[in-house]
């Protein structure tokens, strides 16, 4: 691997990271967080895929999150390209939010 090459787990984790920036509108918690998302891939060219999820069909922001997940993630260096697929298989409920979002939003 030469210096202007990334291992796609670390480049994963920079996706994460970027994720965690990104805040639902109706609930202070980030979309990583909440467990909106429901993977990310990398592949050997550096285009992501990210399978996420809303917190219900008719969510507000549906039309405009999905567009700035792909938007952010496109910012990070060595990212080629980034595409945001939305399922609602499994739907979204609240046993899917980190122990940190439960406590953020006083749910423990």
């Amino acid at each position: 691997m030469t210096t202007t090459e990334i291992d796609t787990t670390e480049l994963g984790e920079k996706i994460v990271k970027v994720l965690k920036t990104i805040f639902d509108p109706e609930i202070p918690v980030d979309i990583y967080e909440l467990g909106l998302i429901y993977d990310v891939f990398v592949n050997e060219d550096y285009e992501v895929k990210i399978l996420m999820t809303l917190t219900t069909p008719n969510c507000p922001v549906a039309e405009t999150l999905p567009v700035e997940v792909e938007d952010k993630v496109k910012t990070i260096k060595f990212v080629k390209d980034a595409e945001v697929e939305i399922t609602f298989d499994p739907p979204w409920t609240q046993d899917l939010m980190s122990e940190e979002a439960k406590l953020e939003l006083g749910m423990l």
